[in-house]
């Protein structure tokens, strides 16, 4: 599946991106949002950040067959945000973009298991490079106490079935490991009533994106980010689309504070959410939501 960026004019418009900017995208992934932020403006600089190698590759190469050489892409998560700037002589930004959303590309051939789609290694790191110190839903699933794994997928995951998904993970583990993405799904499907696995999405839906957040301590890294923002991007403007109800009310608790403490506005009260048209075209665009902050 091509990977279709969310929210796209959206962003455009709300980062309003001018001539000669430096502008950053935190989360490059397949590289839409990065190809169309050059292409908003003469003379702008790109700096990308992205944890997965593969996903630099693959905006590497989209960036430069449209012609562009205004830009550099680095690996890192965007936790280090200020380290892997300043790493490569950049001090401060004119506009930033978070998306927190998982590329269509990620989701189904990165080989590492976000999704229940392909029958995939229980892995679900943004690292591409897998040591025996990486935390993973492997070891997660199959070594976490069954109170651990219901946290997870109810705090994460808002997932309503939480206790009888953990405690199925566990008596089914006493047989075997789970090993792959279809067998963790199917013990996550069993799990649930009939008339739940006949809802809206999969079962495993929630839990998997809970666990992707465990994985890669989504939520720390996004308080650590947004934490670093004020001297990085001020002034200047920061948009950030989020997934998931704890990630957006974490970024629209700091627009708050970033207010109130006089560094700036909100562009928007309320998150701005994707047209019917988007959502009929790219389903995934159905819960995101974009929130932009101008540092002044």
């Amino acid at each position: 599946m091509r990977h279709k960026p969310v929210l796209l004019q959206e962003v455009l418009d709300s980062l309003a991106i001018e001539c000669g900017d430096r502008v950053l995208d935190a989360t490059v992934g397949s590289g839409g949002h990065s190809l169309a932020m050059l292409q908003a403006a003469d003379e702008v600089e790109l700096i990308g950040l992205d944890a997965d190698g593969e996903a630099l590759k693959r905006a590497e190469e989209k960036i430069a067959q449209a012609g562009y050489h205004n830009y550099r892409l680095l690996k890192s998560n965007f936790r280090y945000l200020p380290e892997a700037l300043k790493g490569s002589g950049v001090l401060k930004v004119d506009k930033a973009l978070f998306d927190l959303g998982m590329s269509s590309d990620q989701l189904d051939s990165s080989g590492r298991g976000f999704s229940f789609q392909t029958n995939e290694p229980l892995l679900m790191t943004f690292d591409d490079k897998v040591t025996e110190d990486t935390l993973t839903a492997k070891e997660i699933v199959n070594n976490w106490e069954a109170s651990s794994l219901q946290d997870i997928f109810r705090g994460f995951g808002e997932e309503r079935y939480a206790g009888r998904i953990a405690r199925a993970i566990v008596e089914y583990r006493q047989g075997k490991i789970v090993e792959t993405t279809e067998e963790l799904a199917e013990v996550i499907s069993r799990a649930v009533p009939s008339a739940y696995r006949r809802g809206r999405i999969h079962p495993a839906t929630r839990c998997f994106q809970a666990l992707r957040m465990t994985v890669n301590d989504e939520l720390t890294g996004l308080r650590i980010a947004l934490e670093a923002l004020p001297q990085l991007v001020r002034p200047g403007r920061v948009a950030v689309i989020s997934f998931h109800s704890l990630e957006d009310r974490m970024v629209k608790g700091r627009f708050r504070e970033w207010e109130d403490e006089s560094l700036g506005r909100r562009l928007n009260k309320k998150p701005i959410i994707a047209g019917e048209q988007e959502i009929a075209n790219n389903p995934r665009s159905r819960s995101a939501k974009l929130r932009t902050f101008i540092f002044e």
